[in-house]
Formats: C-alpha cells, structure tokens, sequence
C-alpha cells in the first residue's frame, strides 16, 4: 500500500513504524512543540501533495493536531484507536507500538476536516440522548463510537466539536451508535 499524502507524526519511531506498515513519506513534529520550519513543511506538503496529520491518541497529540488544523487547512486527520496504540508493556502509547494492520486501517479512514462551525447535523441533545454524556456508561460509548466512526476517543465536548468538523451525518452516527449499543447486549 502506498499513500500519496505525506504524513505528518510525531517522531522518529512514528516514522519507522509508518514505513513498516507502507510506503509514505512523513514529516516529524519532534514532539508537541512544532517550530515554525514544521509549520512551513507541512504548508509546502499539504500544497504539493496533501497531508494527512497521524498523532498519538493522547493530549500532546491533539495538541499538535490542532495547532495543525489552524495554521494549515485543508489536511486530512486519522485516528487509531487508543486501545491499539498502548505498548505490549503497556509502558506507552502511540502510532510506534500499533500494529501493521492498525495502521494502514486509521489511514485508509483518514477524513478531512472542515471549518464550518455552524453546520451543526449531530446536537448536543443528540449526544445526550444516546448516553455519550452524563451516566455510567458515556465514557465506554464515547471511546466505541469514536472506534467506529475512526474519530478517536474523546470526552463529551472533543466529541461534539469533531462530529461536526468531519461533518458526521445522522444517519453515520445512528448506524455507529447502533453498532455501540449491539456490542454492549452481547
């Protein structure tokens, strides 16, 4: 598998596992502090051949993907579930201690992301109402449902902000809020 955008990670093991899993090129933040060359890497990147922003599902990496998403628009974003990123020693987590298969699967997904905060198709009321906030089980659902729409675990509000930069239908979220509660009966 090849992938034509050019992958932004966070460091050097990143890259390595990246390049185990396809081929790609990939641009290193160096962790969460991004310079402003890195910046104007990933610029160049995303004019030239696309960019598709890879970070570990923790807080340093949505860090970075948000200082990402606002200086440079228009990049696609993947996410790996966090239970697929935790090391066999469970000493850490990120994309180095993924699996091949994990890894071309969260890029396959990768989705853009879009700035229109008004388009609002899942409510606040909605994520509620399917007890992604509040109550016993929110948290549980809240990090399945992010597996299933490939968005990555988030707490109520991080959920509610990307279902609306991805642009999540209600129909996609019905079908994955199914899929949740299904998993949960059996």
């Amino acid at each position: 598998m090849k992938i034509k955008e050019i992958i932004v990670v966070e460091g050097k093991s990143d890259t390595i596992a990246i390049k185990r899993a396809l081929e790609a090129d990939t641009i290193e933040t160096n962790g969460s502090e991004i310079s402003a060359s890195t910046i104007d890497k990933i610029r160049l990147a995303q004019d030239r051949r696309g960019v598709i922003v890879f970070t570990d599902p923790d807080f340093p990496g949505e860090r970075i993907r948000r200082i990402i998403r606002e200086q440079v628009p228009g990049c696609k974003h993947a996410f790996l579930p966090k239970k697929e990123a935790i090391a066999s020693n469970k000493s850490g987590v990120g994309i180095e201690h993924a699996a091949d298969d994990s890894i071309r699967e969260a890029l396959k997904d990768a989705r853009e992301v879009y700035f229109n905060e008004e388009t609002e198709l899942i409510s606040w009321q909605d994520l509620i109402d399917a007890g992604l906030i509040g109550g016993n089980l929110a948290r549980s659902r809240r990090e399945k449902l992010g597996t299933y729409l490939k968005l990555g675990y988030s707490n109520g509000k991080q959920l509610h902000k990307r279902l609306k930069m991805f642009q999540i239908s209600q129909d996609e979220f019905r079908q994955a809020m199914q899929k949740v509660l299904e998993e949960e009966q059996s």
